[in-house]
């Protein structure tokens, strides 16, 4: 059974505000989805704001924001960047003491969150198992930075060893590595290494309220915007479909990501989980 697609143009059109998801929606592993500098020119020229909504806390929004603008997406700017990194840096401002350490699985620029609410940083690689007393918190911010097998199992016995508070600040499962293959991303390790020592961990980002409420709060500083005058464009049911859904706004499955358009409507139907519209992308032709 096909699926029936719309226009992303004939479905944008009817908002104040869209909500974006980044990876498979506005880029991929090889750079920008094709043409999608039009769609922001187009959002431009009626007036419609955007956002982007990004589990991806491997680097700061300054950083996030700047490889737009490398590559020619200039009206993505640090400010219309919302990712889950920022829940996680909020969430260890207002629990951890400052200058107790912060042990972390990822690459040294996703530690920039833990840094920046005052924190000291320690990546696993560097963790004496004999020398813990000083480390009060974990979290999982990256899927790179370290010797998966060696450092995997050194968090593990650390989190067997010491009990401490655990943030998982990408709850992302996978991410499309080309057309048709995934790679394993964060979240998926730290639900092994949860279901492993039978711990419970904090997750921050999408489909959680909370990264649904940060941008909603984000857009009533620009516009007088309700829920339902505001579009979640995701490529993924599980996280951008379900989470807009769930926080009232209408959604927009895009098949230019992790959804391959041959297996949309079977996920759909055994998901349960149904989006407003179905487009091929977010690319405004």
């Amino acid at each position: 059974m096909n699926l029936k697609t719309k226009s992303f143009r004939s479905v944008v059109k009817n908002y104040k505000a869209v909500f974006f998801d980044a990876f498979g929606v506005l880029k991929n592993h090889k750079g920008l989805i094709p043409g999608i500098e039009k769609t922001f020119d187009y959002l431009d020229e009626k007036g419609i704001k955007y956002y982007l909504l990004t589990n991806d806390s491997s680097r700061s929004p300054e950083a996030l924001a700047r490889w737009y603008q490398d590559r020619g997406i200039m009206q993505v700017t640090t400010d219309k960047i919302l990712s889950s990194g920022m829940l996680a840096m909020e969430f260890f401002k207002a629990k951890v003491a400052n200058g107790n350490a912060v042990a972390y699985l990822g690459t040294e620029s996703s530690a920039h969150y833990i840094e920046t609410a005052g924190l000291l940083t320690v990546a696993v690689k560097n963790i004496d198992l004999d020398n813990i007393d000083h480390i009060e918190s974990f979290a999982f911010l990256d899927d790179e930075g370290f010797n998966w097998n060696e450092d995997i199992n050194k968090t593990i016995n650390l989190l067997r060893k010491k009990n401490m508070t655990v943030v998982v600040a990408n709850t992302d499962i996978n991410y499309p590595v080309s057309k048709n293959d995934i790679s394993v991303a964060v979240g998926s390790l730290a639900d092994m290494v949860e279901n492993i020592i039978g711990k419970n961990f904090i997750r921050f980002g999408k489909p959680d309220a909370q990264m649904f409420l940060l941008a909603f709060e984000r857009a009533l500083q620009d516009i007088n915007v309700k829920r339902s005058e505001i579009l979640m464009v995701g490529d993924t049911l599980y996280t951008d479909i379900i989470g807009g859904n769930k926080f009232g706004l209408d959604t927009v499955l895009v098949l230019s990501g992790n959804t391959l358009p041959d297996m949309a409507h079977i996920r759909i139907s055994s998901s349960g989980i149904i989006p407003t519209y179905v487009c091929e992308s977010a690319v405004v032709e």
